[in-house]
Formats: C-alpha cells, sequence, structure tokens
C-alpha cells in the first residue's frame, strides 16, 4: 500500500507541474508561494526567481497591472473569484505573451481567506484559433457570394430595339443575393423573350437556394412552349411536388418583339407597370392567381394578354419596392406609380436605379428588392 501511495502521490505530483496551463499559488498580496513547470515555460522565469521573489502582478504588463489594481483584485476579494481575465504576462526576455487567468480564494477550516490559486492560459492558440475561424469565415463568405451569384440570370437578350435593366438590391448584409431572382432569355419562336421576377419566403442563402431551383424549373418549362398561365400551373406543380417555394410569389411573361405582343400571368406577385408614351403610367391587373403552392392542389393558373408598343417600358418587381409596414400597400402602389410618372423622361437603363433609391430611402423594414425594367423602341 505504501509503495501504491507514493505512486499516486507521485502522479498527482507530475500532473501538477505537466499541466496544460500555469498554475500559481500566492499569497493575498501576490506574492507567489509555488508554480508549476508549464508556468516556468510559459513565461521563461524560473520558479527559484518566483517563489518568494516577485509578485503575480509584478510579471504583468504595465496595463495588466492598472487592471489587476482596479478591477482584478476588488473583484477577487468581492466575488471569492475571477474567471477568463485577458492579461498580458512579461516574459524573462522582455517580450509578452497573453493569457487568460482563472484565480480563486482559499480559505481556512475557519473561513478566512489565505491564499490564492491561480491558472494561467496561453491565449496564443486561442488568438491564433480567432484568426483562421474568422478567416474561413471570410472563405465560406466568399463560397456564398459566388453560389449565390451564379443563381441570377446570366446576360440578359440583346435585340436592335430592346432594352432590359435591372435594379437589384438583397436586404441580408453581405449578401448578393436573398430571396428575390429576376431572370430574361430567349424563347422559341425567335424574337420572343421569356421574363420572370420572383420572391422566396425567407432570406439569406436558404432562400437564395430555393429562388434557384424555381429559376431553373421556369426556364425549363418556358422551352416546352407554354403559355404564361399553363407555366406558373406547371411551376405550381413542380413546387408542390419538390417541397420546394411554398408561398413564393412569381410574375412571368413573355414578349413578342416584332408585333409587342405581351402574355404575362402572377402568381401572387404584384401586378406589371407600364410605362407607354403619352400615357398615365397603369398597371395590368389581369392573370393573377395565388401564391405557389397555396391551395390542397394545383389549380389551373390564369393569364393576360397586353401590349408593349414601341416608346414604352415595362416593369416587372418584387414587394419590398412597394411595401411597408406602416402603409396599406396601395398607398405603396401608388407611391410607385407616381415616381414613374416622375421619371418617365429618364431611360429604361437608368430609370430601375433611380425607383429603387427614391422608394427605398425611407425603408423602415428592409426587404430584398428587385425591378425589372424592358423597354421597346422599334
Amino acid at each position: 500500500m505504501s509503495d501504491a501511495g507514493d505512486l499516486l502521490e507521485e502522479t498527482a505530483e507530475e500532473l501538477f507541474e505537466e499541466a496544460p496551463c500555469g498554475y500559481l499559488t500566492t499569497a493575498l498580496d501576490g506574492t507567489i508561494l509555488r508554480v508549476n513547470r508549464t508556468f516556468e515555460t510559459l513565461t521563461g522565469h524560473d520558479r527559484t526567481h518566483l517563489v518568494g521573489q516577485r509578485t503575480f502582478q509584478q510579471l504583468l504588463s504595465a496595463g495588466g497591472r492598472i487592471y489587476h489594481e482596479t478591477h482584478f483584485a476588488p473583484l477577487l476579494r468581492m466575488q471569492g473569484e475571477v474567471r477568463e481575465i485577458a492579461l498580458e504576462v512579461v516574459r524573462a526576455d522582455g517580450s509578452r505573451v497573453p493569457v487568460l487567468v482563472n484565480a480563486a480564494l482559499r480559505a481556512d477550516d475557519e473561513g478566512r481567506p489565505r491564499v490564492v490559486r491561480t491558472t494561467v492560459f496561453d491565449a496564443r492558440d486561442r488568438r491564433r484559433y480567432e484568426r483562421e475561424l474568422v478567416a474561413a469565415r471570410k472563405r465560406e463568405h466568399q463560397i456564398a457570394q459566388d453560389l449565390q451569384r451564379s443563381l441570377l440570370a446570366g446576360a440578359a437578350p440583346e435585340a436592335p430595339g430592346l432594352t432590359i435593366e435591372v435594379a437589384y438590391r438583397p436586404a441580408v448584409e453581405g449578401l448578393e443575393v436573398g430571396g428575390d431572382w429576376y431572370d430574361a432569355f430567349w424563347l422559341d419562336p425567335p424574337r420572343t423573350i421569356g421574363l420572370v421576377v420572383g420572391d422566396v419566403v425567407g432570406r439569406g442563402l436558404e432562400a437564395a437556394a430555393t429562388m434557384g431551383q424555381l429559376r431553373s424549373a421556369v426556364r425549363a418549362l418556358a422551352s416546352t412552349g407554354l403559355a404564361p398561365g399553363e407555366l406558373l400551373h406547371a411551376l405550381d406543380r413542380y413546387a408542390r411536388r419538390h417541397e420546394v417555394g411554398q408561398m413564393a410569389t412569381v410574375v412571368y411573361a413573355d414578349l413578342d418583339l416584332e408585333s409587342g405582343r405581351l402574355r404575362y400571368a402572377c402568381a401572387g406577385h404584384p401586378p406589371p407597370l407600364l410605362l407607354e408614351a403619352g400615357e398615365p403610367a397603369r398597371y395590368l391587373p389581369e392573370g393573377r392567381s395565388l401564391p405557389l403552392d397555396a391551395l390542397a392542389a394545383p389549380t389551373a393558373r390564369a393569364g393576360a394578354v397586353a401590349s408593349l408598343p414601341p416608346g414604352a417600358v415595362l416593369l416587372l418587381y418584387t414587394d419590398g419596392l412597394i411595401e411597408r409596414s406602416d402603409r396599406p400597400l396601395q398607398a405603396g402602389m401608388e407611391r410607385l406609380r407616381a415616381e414613374v410618372e416622375r421619371h418617365r423622361a429618364d431611360v429604361p437603363a437608368t430609370l430601375p436605379s433611380v425607383l429603387v433609391n427614391a422608394l427605398t430611402a425611407e425603408a423602415k423594414n428592409a426587404d430584398d428588392v428587385c425591378l425589372l425594367a424592358v423597354g421597346r423602341t422599334a
């Protein structure tokens, strides 16, 4: 039993000496009474120059000594312990090492404080870890931005007499896109383009991923030649079958550049706004149905037909442009129409950004905003 007891005592001593943190025992005035080998290694001070020779606070930087006097020691006396205090220890060679310090008063049998037990953790690894974590979050952020950017529309169709411009403003700081999206692409027959603006419930990368799925589905369905109402009906079935995009809103249109014929349909989406030369700006209120996957079963969706004559501009947008918590939606729609009238002399190339800036300058409840302007000059 004696040998076993000696072994246990030796093991306990080694655990103390080689612990992963520095250990100190000090008197109430800070005089060092005992240190372990880890503390010697961390600070470069030999214990013979510490025990009974120095106080713990004398090993701190100038700022640390002030903090010890004004905060550390008073808190220790009042609370009996302090935890995770960031300080700097001055090593024997004059260099400094950042540390995290925990300290606790130890009392005698009568409850009188006698000594202070202190643990000192090397914070250099923690700082390195934090820097690496920050850097990792920045690689992740870039990946997220690249992914989101890839989900938005590519180059818009180009043709004589056609202008397509967009203004996009995500609500989530640091993200390239949120749940709103836009797209414009060529259809068959030639000289016909598909136009879409949509709004997915939610924000951030998850909403952006859902948006990407719906955008791809719209393109695939549009390639089959479906009319806008039929396309939204098929998209509704897709959303239900794949459990994606519930309550998302979409406006889809196809425009014949030769004739100016515009076919469109809105699934819970704000109505398109048409600005014709010499005519007041007006909304296109037809072709409306509920958002995607809003009913127990998909139902047929209505479509409508209008005309986009030469000199006209069509605006497709998301509700973030007009909806505010402190006013009725109709007031937001009237504000948009008024701003369009005020800036009707602006060319389609600048009109989207002008309108978005004007209508979101005082927004209290930030939301994603997307505005697609399509102009036909011939």
